[in-house]
């Protein structure tokens, strides 16, 4: 048997990305709901146009999203019907605080997740909550600037310590920040930063980044105090980083783009600051505000397990090698790699790189690792008898989910679980589209937000319900 026998199969999601109901039930806004659809929503992720409130020039799709929030027992039955073991999906910061800096949370918020994780083990799905996925409260970014502010520290704390009491036991698996590396590529949607003219926003990054990892390792203190049976993950957006050529400058360049990748989990999990980081911070004047009491709770609280998101690796390229053709369509732009076919989207498809990076990820640092999404974004056809034959989806997954097997029966890596990403179509982050689809089950609704709003199962959905019968042995 390849894979150990709790393993931990199923899908992953984001609440900003299914739940919609953006103003339901005391909700307060996040820098996620004016995140527009086209032309502008990729300069207001990176903080570049200031969009703090909605307008009627734009739309919205995080507003109405697939509405998760009143399809949840459906959407529930449907992920128990193809076998999940367990549900990744996150919470809202703007439910339960509106503001992000109040008190007393909004019962309502509470109440509404706590019927979420019910629904789960109702069907003996064990809920793994990111608490932080791309969420930031308006309020927060308007008063404090966003995560450049430490005050942000203490509202974090105050909504881990509300969350871990409320959920104990009902709640295992906790993850701090989704893909917090995302701080250094979209740094409106990984920390509500808006850069002011003539700032220097690479000390803004790495301040925000600072105070969210040193909120990470409080959240995990305070966890462990409140529910010491729960389990503590960070959670990267990975994907190794290879040399374009053996060109010593190439070599150079992905070693650093490495270093720089992982350098949240180096802190997450090894529990200091890298060496290179802190030259960096001394050459380039970087002040991100280390205390005495910082370096302890850093030290003191590393992380569980090691979360990820796998969806490619990259190509990196020396300044000595300009010519080289470039990647499009991501946030992680590199040097495009002649070997691998692409995604509709333009993400290289490496399977075996999913292999390497497993590899690279557990070799650094000998935790379990828990791969929380992969998965190919791609247009579905609705045919006229209503099926949906995604074959290239099973493909893809199917070449992952070997190269994964491989890594740990062969190489050994200790891996907790696997959750496919949208494993019910969303929103995608980096776009704003309905049209870029990962699910096994299909939402009838467009790029615009006009749809029934229907789901219907694809091929892939019965595909994955004997991959996940078989614990990973059927994947024929």
């Amino acid at each position: 048997m390849a894979f150990r026998k709790d393993f931990l199969w199923g899908g992953a999601t984001a609440a900003n990305q299914c739940e919609g109901a953006y103003d339901v039930d005391g909700r307060g806004l996040a820098n996620v709901d004016v995140v527009p659809h086209g032309k502008d929503r990729f300069p207001v992720c990176l903080g570049d146009l200031k969009m703090l409130e909605c307008d009627a020039d734009h739309y919205y799709p995080a507003h109405g999203a697939i509405d998760f929030y009143h399809h949840y027992k459906e959407d529930i039955a449907l992920f128990a019907e193809m076998g999940f073991k367990t549900f990744r999906m996150s919470l809202a910061w703007t439910r339960i605080f509106p503001n992000g800096d109040e008190t007393e949370p909004n019962e309502a918020g509470l109440a509404f997740y706590e019927d979420v994780f019910r629904e789960c083990k109702k069907y003996g799905i064990e809920p793994l909550v990111t608490i932080t996925h791309f969420d930031c409260p308006i309020h927060l970014i308007k008063e404090y600037g966003g995560w450049r502010n430490r005050k942000l520290i203490d509202f974090y704390k105050n909504l881990a310590t509300v969350l871990f009491t409320r959920y104990k036991g009902l709640v295992k698996y906790w993850l701090t920040f989704n893909e917090i590396n995302m701080i250094l590529h979209l740094p409106f949607m990984g920390a509500g930063l808006v850069f002011e003219e003539g700032e220097n926003r690479e000390e803004a990054k790495f301040i925000a980044a600072h105070n969210e990892l040193v909120a990470s390792a409080w959240a995990t203190k305070i966890a462990r105090e409140i529910d010491p049976d729960a389990m503590i993950g960070c959670m990267l957006a990975a994907g190794t980083y290879y040399p374009y050529s053996c060109r010593p400058g190439d070599v150079r360049a992905a070693q650093l783009d490495n270093q720089q990748n992982y350098f949240f989990v180096d802190v997450q999990s090894r529990g200091y600051y890298p060496a290179w980081a802190l030259k960096k911070f001394e050459r380039e004047g970087i002040d991100v505000g280390m205390t005495d009491e910082d370096k302890q709770i850093l030290a003191e609280n590393t992380v569980d397990f090691i979360s990820f998101s796998y969806y490619s690796t990259r190509c990196s390229a020396g300044v000595d090698n300009p010519d080289v053709e470039r990647t499009q369509g991501n946030a992680f732009a590199g040097a495009k790699n002649p070997y691998l076919q692409e995604s509709q989207w333009g993400w290289a498809i490496d399977p075996m790189g999913f292999r390497i990076t497993l590899n690279d990820m557990y070799d650094r640092y000998q935790k379990p690792l828990f791969v929380v999404e992969n998965g190919l974004g791609a247009k579905d056809v609705v045919e006229e008898d209503g099926s949906i034959n995604d074959d290239y989806r099973i493909d893809y997954l199917r070449q992952h989910i070997q190269a994964m097997r491989d890594a740990v029966t062969e190489d050994g890596v200790d891996l907790m679980g696997y959750t496919s990403w949208g494993c019910i179509d969303l929103v995608s982050a980096s776009t704003g589209e309905m049209s870029k689809r990962y699910g096994f089950i299909y939402v009838d609704r467009d790029d615009a937000g006009n749809g029934t709003l229907k789901r219907s199962k694809k091929k892939s959905f019965d595909w994955y319900k004997k991959v996940i019968a078989s614990n990973g042995e059927d994947l024929s």
